[in-house]
Order: C-alpha cells, then structure tokens, then sequence
C-alpha cells in the first residue's frame, strides 16, 4: 500500500495569451474551478494508472465534493480530514504556449499537528510507501517518524523551498525532481548538464534512487552506479500544469506493480505527454486504457 500525506487544492484557471507582468491588467478568456494540488494530482494519477493507495489529506468542509472526485477514482479517503477551515486554492494562469504561473494559498494543508501525524503513521505497516510533496506543513516531523516505522519514503519537493535543504532526506528512498530543485539540492547552476546534477545528487545522498525530470530532455533515473535514460515523446504542449504530478502517479503505480525501472520511466513519459496535450490539472491526467493504447501504438511502429 502507498500513502500520499499530499496537499489537496481548487484550482482556479484563467487562460490568457500570455503571463501577467507586473502592473499590467488582462482579461481571461476563459475561467474554471478544478481539483488540484500536487497531492491529489499525484493521488489521482495513481488511482488511474491502477494503484492502490490511500490519501492523507485536509480539506475544507464545505469543499467535501474534491474528496469525492478522489474517492470515485479509487483512493481510499479514509483519513482525509474535513475540517472548518478554508481549503488550499491556486490561482493558475495557462497562456498560449502552454506554459502556467501559479499562486498557491496552502489553507487547510498547513493544519497538521504532530499528534495528527504520529496517528496517520500508525496506520500504516512497515514496508509500506509514503509519498510526500513539499506542500503540506509537518515534513520534518512526518519523515524521521515514517523512517521510524520502515516506511519507504518517496520525495517531490515540489514546491522547491529553503526549508527543503535542512530536511532529513537520507531517510528518502526516492526523490523525484525537475531541474530547478534538482540544482538547489545539488547547489549547482540550473543551467548544469544533466549529467553534472545526477554525479552531485549521488554524492549527496547516495544510498537514494534519483528520478530528474527535464521536459523535452526527457527524464533519467539513476541509483548507485545504474543510469537509466527516459527520451521526451514529441508533442506539442496546450498546458503543462500536472505533468510532473502524473509522470510520479504513473511512476509510482508502475513501482508498486513491480515493473522493472525502465518500464516505470516509459509509462510514466507516456503519461505525461498524453496529459499536456489538454487543459488542466486533475482533468489533464490520461487513465490506464489510454495509455496503455499510446504504448501499444508506440511498441508497433
């Protein structure tokens, strides 16, 4: 079993040709209210690609109807907390190359307390998986408590923050990051190879599998001596908001089926690529037969 201590959101989307700069003001041209959150993203992605796990969470009372989206798609809610406070909120802008700027209010994700935390450990066994993000308040309390219990712990320190850098990560089994955590973990330039960012991660923290994510460079993973290589698929991104929230449900549901390193690295992409290509977050993330059908596709050409 995984279980996501993840951030749960409403996403407001605005479209707009292009980023607000500072002092301007634009006119949307099109606005929508959608589950989101790194968390749920992430939860979500999972339950598609066919995984078994269980979101730990608060939400705001009187937004019940974005557990439920999570519940219809197979994660268990039985610790998803409703609570009579607001609930997270981004506001999204999605301009016409695709790409987003995002501003995030944590609200109820911020509300844990220890005794919370020590309660959602214990009711996981040991061996079990603990996905984490970096936007719910508690990690370092939750990570030395989950490593106490022999949880597995998986890592997206997403949003990046200085706050990252002090945490215990020897206890992280897995981190998946992009470029930029990637260079502030490795204290590198973000302009740095790939390869430099795999050689300096590995030396910090080398007994942890590594999964960096570059876009149109594709993605690698890499443990100890092995280095794996994902290439990017060619396609032309309409919003890239939750792409790296499905390549991890993906990855992680691949993991937890035992398939081997490579296959987690192809469905996850393959997720991911689909998932650009459409408005959204929660609504981009592609189910199982879908991409089942795009590898297919792939594997006959």
């Amino acid at each position: 079993m995984l279980h996501n201590f993840g951030s749960i959101n409403l996403d407001h989307f605005y479209r707009v040709p292009h980023l607000v700069a500072p002092g301007e003001t634009l006119a949307s041209r099109d606005y929508r209210v959608g589950l989101g959150g790194k968390g749920a993203n992430q939860s979500l992605a999972m339950a598609r690609a066919g995984g078994r796990l269980c979101h730990w969470g608060r939400l705001g009372r009187q937004d019940a109807w974005a557990g439920d989206i999570l519940a219809r798609a197979g994660v268990e809610v039985g610790h998803l907390a409703l609570v009579d406070e607001p609930s997270g909120h981004a506001i999204i802008q999605v301009d016409d190359a695709g790409e987003n700027a995002i501003i995030l209010f944590p609200g109820a994700n911020h509300g844990f307390s220890r005794a919370d935390l020590e309660t959602l450990v214990a009711t996981a066994e040991p061996g079990d998986w603990l996905l984490l993000q970096n936007e719910c308040r508690g990690l370092a309390t939750l990570i030395p408590l989950a490593a106490e219990r022999g949880l597995a712990i998986a890592f997206n320190p997403a949003p990046m923050a200085a706050g990252v850098l002090e945490l215990p990560l020897h206890h992280c089994r897995l981190l998946f990051v992009n470029r930029t955590e990637a260079a502030q973990l490795a204290d590198l330039p973000v302009e740095a190879t790939a390869s430099a960012l795999l050689d300096a991660l590995a030396t910090r923290l080398p007994d942890s599998e590594l999964v960096l994510t570059l876009g149109g460079e594709g993605a690698w993973y890499q443990h100890g001596s092995e280095r794996l290589h994902q290439p990017a698929l060619p396609v032309t991104a309409v919003d890239t908001t939750a792409a790296g929230d499905t390549f991890i449900g993906y990855f992680m549901a691949a993991l937890q089926a035992e398939m081997p390193v490579s296959d987690c690295l192809e469905r996850a992409a393959t997720a991911a690529a689909l998932g650009v290509q459409r408005p959204g977050a929660a609504e981009s993330i592609p189910d199982r037969d879908e991409v089942e059908r795009a590898l297919q596709d792939a594997a006959s050409r």
